[in-house]
């Protein structure tokens, strides 16, 4: 089995670099959606931004969902202080700690886009007494504008105002020694791993056992991305990223199937069928169970949707900071996924 990883990298690096905290997502979806074009796939937009990928089974009786989210976390402003620098909320759960000197861009609300560096409150050892000890939380952190301003007026005159979104700057790479890393590897990589399943299927005349609805989620990370599906889902599966960490068995190298989250158990038959799968191709992979985390497909099952679930994802270390996967763990995701779409009956 050999898939494009020239397109799985082409496709991860330009989605990865665009530009979609929660909320803001429409640019990305715009993407995606001419790939699944490319590809010959069908897709339609919902009325909340989500962008439903459709791919016709061999069985049409019976439909799997899959799943994976292209909003990240970010940042919002909040306020203009009186010097022009930006006040800010989080949007989603950042590790506020991180954010100290990373670069960012604020997104205007008549289409204007301006870069500025996100800083402590006391930005400078030779002037603040508390410089070390500041940064940790967002009443901490300002936005230093790339542009000359003075006063909360001047950044007004730009057109920035309480409410615009700001994007944190990826610092997507990509290492000889087969490394991703970036911000928002969660869940952007899951995206890329999906298509590059896809067009090996379209490649190789292929079609999985049933009909396939692939939602690519908009407000994943503030809980409710995948809460509302297409009717007539029997099955879910979550393409999310997995947890390494503490007393967990997962590393970049793996799949990691979840157990169960911090929404409960996830589907026992499921599961089960998920780690067999793993054993029958030799598969790196690790069962665990993710403390604080939540899923689309935990948004679904709390949303009522009579279905059975289950969540997988390749191994990515740092979540929620300056993340790091490796191409192992996206090609065992890859592996795992395509065999549960042509082998498994239910």
């Amino acid at each position: 089995m050999s898939f494009d990883y020239s397109y799985f990298y082409e496709l991860a690096k330009d989605i990865l670099t665009t530009p979609s905290p929660s909320g803001y997502t429409h640019i990305v979806i715009d993407k995606i959606k001419n790939y699944a074009d490319e590809l010959g796939l069908k897709s339609f937009k919902t009325n909340k931004g989500n962008l439903i990928v459709e791919f016709e089974g061999e069985d049409s009786n019976k439909t799997l969902a899959l799943s994976a989210h292209v909003d990240t976390l970010g940042l919002m402003v909040r306020s203009i202080n009186s010097d022009g620098t930006l006040a800010i909320t989080s949007i989603g759960g950042n590790q506020m700690m991180t954010l100290q000197g990373e670069y960012c861009k604020v997104h205007t609300r008549d289409q204007k886009t301006y870069t500025g560096t996100i800083l402590s409150t006391s930005p400078s050892s030779h002037v603040y007494e508390d410089c070390a000890r500041k940064g940790q939380t967002a009443d901490e952190l300002m936005i230093r504008l790339d542009e000359v301003v003075h006063s909360k007026d001047d950044a007004l005159a730009l057109g920035i105002q309480n409410g615009d979104f700001i994007s944190i700057d990826p610092k997507t790479t990509i290492t000889d020694s087969g490394f991703i890393k970036s911000r928002h590897i969660d869940d952007k990589i899951s995206v890329s791993i999906i298509f590059t399943v896809f067009k090996y299927l379209l490649e190789n005349n292929k079609k999985p056992n049933y009909n396939i609805k692939f939602i690519i989620s908009t407000y994943e990370e503030i809980g409710h991305g995948a809460a509302h599906l297409p009717s007539s889902i029997d099955r879910m599966i979550a393409v999310d990223m997995g947890c390494i960490g503490k007393d967990l068995s997962c590393t970049e190298y793996d799949v990691s199937i979840c157990a169960k989250d911090s929404s409960g158990p996830y589907d026992y038959q499921m599961v089960s069928e998920l780690i067999e799968i793993s054993k029958k191709y030799n598969l790196g992979y690790a069962v665990d169970v993710y403390p604080f985390y939540g899923s689309d497909a935990s948004a679904a099952l709390r949303a009522g949707h009579d279905i059975q679930a289950a969540l997988i994802g390749p191994g990515v270390h740092a979540s929620h900071g300056v993340e790091r996967t490796h191409i192992d763990g996206c090609t065992n995701t890859m592996k795992l996924l395509h065999a549960y779409l042509t082998e498994i009956k239910f």
